[in-house]
């Protein structure tokens, strides 16, 4: 993946172009952001409203600065304003996902949040990924129940529409959609034969504090 760092706008559209190959998006459905400078200024880098991975390039995606500009050839997505409210709950993550994918709508719009049914949950940053309420796209009351969700979350499930993933980088937000998702699948499943086994609150805190340090190298 391209470095966020040397050329955010580059690797936000590899991050969409990914998302798109790997079906989790589909034409323009979905959109990407991450935190940068520019020009000295804080804000982000998302994609542009109604435009899907092909033919994206970088100089598409608009300027969202924290002081309020808004610069670009092209409207940022509608949903801009629920990756500005993550951003401001939670100065950690720098990079913000939302995709329509199968799975993580079918259970959205069955307006139920994804219970720790099998521990890799824990990759969503808790016991759970939420499901919050059914809002407008684009609205202000969207953008807080998204950013009330994320408050100890990486991902959550808009009922009646879709999934958000947060991460420290896009590889990171990337990897938790990629998951939920996968996760989702499994448990629509399992309901199909009946209700799965719910994992406690300490079998699921000892998970949390073993991934403290899961998945890093490490010599022997």
């Amino acid at each position: 993946m391209a470095d966020a760092a040397a050329d955010p706008r580059a690797a936000v559209v590899e991050t969409v172009r990914r998302l798109d190959a790997l079906g989790l998006n589909r034409g323009s459905t979905g959109n990407v952001s991450v935190r940068a400078q520019r020009d000295g200024a804080s804000g982000c880098w998302i994609t542009p409203t109604g435009m899907g991975a092909e033919g994206l390039a970088a100089d598409d995606l608009v300027w969202l600065g924290d002081d309020g500009r808004v610069d670009g050839r092209w409207q940022p997505s509608s949903e801009a304003p629920f990756h500005r409210a993550v951003y401001a709950a939670r100065a950690d993550l720098h990079a913000v996902v939302h995709v329509h994918s199968v799975h993580a709508t079918a259970l959205a719009c069955l307006r139920r949040p994804l219970p720790a049914f099998h521990y890799m949950i824990a990759v969503a940053g808790g016991c759970d990924v939420p499901c919050v309420p059914y809002h407008l796209f684009g609205t202000e009351a969207l953008s807080q129940a998204v950013a009330q969700a994320f408050a100890d979350r990486h991902a959550c499930l808009l009922a009646n529409h879709g999934l958000v993933a947060g991460g420290t980088s896009l590889a990171h937000a990337l990897k938790v959609a990629l998951e939920v998702e996968s996760l989702c699948e499994a448990y629509l499943k399992a309901l199909a034969v009946g209700e799965p086994a719910i994992l406690g609150a300490d079998e699921m805190a000892a998970v949390i504090e073993r991934f403290k340090s899961y998945g890093r190298a490490a010599r022997r």
